[in-house]
């Protein structure tokens, strides 16, 4: 059985407004490119199979005044199709460096030792925002040798620090005219309400609430002021609001996590076990020496069923986590039964949370 703990403190501890919200505008964007990953030592995309890998070649030749005859066929080794992702921060400016990674598009055995040649990044509105190149970091290795082959962590897949220049800004705009806007990252009336007093104890009445997750704060006009007056504002504390109880069963692993608002009402599990034993007992038949029979083999086959009958385990009122998790390991079941026997109990009114499977 595997039950996983989320427990907090009686008192929940006051957190800076910049860890629970967020300036409206103010965000990253991903970029995106295709490129030509060369200088690989025969551990390229196989061409016969990713025909895509020529096409680009070709096409690159072709920029650089290089003429590839139609007819000719290209088996390259040392060439590898590859998709090039990045992150554009906020308020990114033309030369800034941004830090790249490299994945594989088709089937090359390593990237290992490869260089990235000049790629563009695109964002989604189909505009060239950076471009790339570079030489290639593979934290793998990788060996093989008559038939055998050793491989550690991921020759697919590499990074370029500060591989990157950014070629085009985002405007951000922090607010319009004398507003920002706040973003609660979780959507919550009370926090909300919370945030309003904080900021407005702290500058007067310039904080108001829009409705569970944006804040409207009126801020100076003038930039150097308003930069001063936001880096004051995301440092203040707020003490978050009482969580709702909540508990998170993962199908696939058959992990809960629950947080300490969760309570059980009184109820009773008897969780019984299924146990289906099959035994073979295969015997050979000989027949007599002069009956002129045919040695014969007889299969015996016994099935038994035992239905055992698990314990009966009564859950009073809970009202820690400590005592819930007790409850449950007591009825001995495994992570799958676990999974059915609370969502019973959350059928049955017992268990006082929300229930998300995942």
């Amino acid at each position: 059985m595997v039950i996983l703990a989320l427990v907090c403190g009686t008192t929940a501890s006051a957190e800076r407004l910049k860890d629970i919200a967020t300036f409206s505008g103010v965000r990253n964007n991903q970029l995106m490119g295709y490129g030509l990953v060369v200088g690989l030592d025969g551990s390229g995309d196989q061409t016969t199979q990713t025909p895509f890998t020529v096409q680009s070649v070709i096409n690159m030749l072709t920029n650089l005044g290089v003429q590839v005859p139609p007819a000719g066929s290209m088996q390259l080794k040392n060439v590898a199709a590859v998709t090039v992702t990045a992150v554009l921060p906020p308020f990114a400016r033309q030369g800034q460096p941004l830090d790249v990674t490299v994945s594989s598009l088709g089937n090359a055995k390593s990237l290992r030792g490869g260089t990235l040649i000049m790629t563009p990044l695109k964002g989604a509105d189909g505009q060239i925002y950076a471009m790339a190149q570079g030489n290639l970091i593979v934290a793998g290795a990788g060996a093989a040798a008559g038939g055998s082959s050793v491989q550690v962590n991921q020759l697919a897949t590499g990074r370029i620090p500060a591989g990157a220049t950014v070629e085009k800004t985002v405007p951000t705009m922090l607010g319009s005219g004398e507003f920002v806007t706040l973003e609660l990252l979780q959507s919550d009336f009370g926090m909300a309400n919370r945030v309003v007093g904080a900021i407005n104890s702290q500058f007067g009445t310039v904080a108001a609430a829009l409705d569970g997750r944006v804040v409207q704060v009126r801020a100076p006009l003038d930039a150097n002021q308003r930069v001063a007056f936001l880096a004051r504002l995301e440092n203040i504390t707020v003490t978050p609001s009482e969580v709702s109880p909540k508990v998170i069963i993962n199908a696939r692993t058959g992990s809960v996590v629950m947080n300490q608002a969760v309570q059980i009402d009184p109820c009773a599990i008897s969780h019984g076990n299924l146990t289906v034993t099959v035994t073979a007992n295969n015997q050979v038949v000989q027949p007599n020496a002069l009956a002129g029979g045919e040695t014969a083999k007889v299969k015996n086959a016994t099935v038994e069923i035992d239905t055992g009958t698990g314990p009966t385990v009564r859950m009073p009122k809970a009202t820690n986590l400590n005592q819930v998790v007790k409850a449950l390991n007591a009825v001995g079941a495994t992570p799958q039964d676990l999974l059915a026997i609370l969502q019973a109990m959350k059928a049955a009114g017992a268990l006082k949370a929300e229930l998300e499977v995942i």
